[in-house]
């Protein structure tokens, strides 16, 4: 009988079943765990980026989290970026490079990144970039006198570029300066003719004296001794003939990345079209991390489009929901994305 009791009383007991845990609300894109994971994307970006300048960000466009076990996520960015005025060469910290104006024909970056967190360090495991300027239409809607960004093998720009470098070289004591790209240029034809580029410069094993008996022995210094700089040159044409060049070298830097990338090019004074190319802000950028486990870089891009595909689902169906009539006075959260802009939008 007290057994039959025993087995009745347990079976009233409550039965308290586990609730399984919420899932983690999904990452906004200003929190701070998804501006960390971009500023770790930007310097990966800026690192492995060998022409032009720095770029800062702008905004965070979208943030994915895929869990993959404890303490470890892969995380997919989605990241507005904008050019700074600092070569990829200088040794100025991102911090404080200077953002470019709107007025200065801005240019925007496209990045999707690639990160995993494990044990709360985060390391890139891929990124892919491109960049465009603002249109000529939209700078000059806002500042109709602000001369548009010319093309590289315009005839202004490379005699300008030539013109400049071989005033310096003439006029210096130091090494002899070999051109390895344009970076930027400019031209304004009223009330007068102004040519502004932008060149990127790298000291070679000849003095300036030594290469006026033979400019083609003049080869860049080994990365061991690499000594690279920025030039900005202005020429007036009209209403008055002047040339201003103003030229700063940077000095060895250790590890020197970008060399690799200048090695073996024609980049003397004569400045063939070839040699410079057509194209300027140049974000083009596919680069995959070599100690990621992925190694194949179509596997990753396709993983970065589908989180894009997911997440474009997932927003439009937040939006279908929003549309359910909401008590008078209610105001909804900020979205978590897109993120705040911090410069401005092109």
């Amino acid at each position: 009988m007290k057994a039959l009791v025993a087995l009745i009383l347990l079976v009233q007991l409550p039965i308290h079943k586990a609730i399984p845990a919420a899932p983690p609300a999904p990452l906004g894109c200003d929190d701070p765990e998804s501006e960390a994971a971009a500023e770790v994307a930007v310097n990966y970006i800026n690192g492995h980026s060998h022409h032009g300048y720095r770029f800062a960000l702008n905004r965070i466009g979208n943030i994915r989290v895929v869990p993959q076990g404890p303490n470890n996520d892969i995380i997919f960015l989605e990241l507005d970026l904008l050019e700074t005025t600092c070569p990829i060469l200088s040794p100025t910290p991102l911090e404080n490079c200077t953002v470019r104006s709107f007025a200065e024909h801005a240019v925007e970056g496209d990045c999707d990144v690639k990160l995993q967190k494990v044990d709360g360090t985060l390391s890139v495991l891929a990124s892919k970039c491109h960049s465009h300027a603002d249109s000529n239409e939209d700078l000059l809607k806002v500042c109709p006198d602000c001369p548009v960004l010319a093309k590289m093998n315009n005839t202004d720009v490379l005699e300008t570029v030539s013109a400049a470098l071989n005033d310096y070289n003439s006029k210096t004591t130091e090494s002899y300066l070999r051109l390895l790209e344009i970076g930027r240029a400019k031209i304004q034809y009223h009330p007068g003719h102004i040519i502004v580029t932008e060149f990127a410069v790298g000291a070679t094993n000849c003095s300036a004296e030594e290469a006026k008996a033979n400019v083609g022995a003049c080869q860049l210094l080994p990365e061991d001794q690499s000594n690279f700089g920025f030039c900005r040159a202005v020429m007036v044409k009209l209403p008055s003939q002047d040339l201003q060049v103003d030229c700063q070298l940077y000095g060895h830097q250790v590890p020197t990345r970008y060399s690799p990338a200048f090695q073996g090019q024609d980049t003397s004074a004569g400045l063939a079209p070839s040699a410079v190319g057509v194209t300027n802000h140049n974000l083009g950028l596919a680069h995959n991390n070599p100690v990621a486990s992925e190694s194949s870089s179509s596997e990753i891009l396709r993983s970065m489009l589908s989180a894009k595909s997911v997440t474009k689902g997932a927003v439009a169906a937040a939006a279908q929901h929003d549309k359910v009539p909401r008590p008078v006075g209610f105001v909804p959260p900020p979205p978590p994305c897109p993120g705040r802009i911090r410069h401005f939008d092109i």
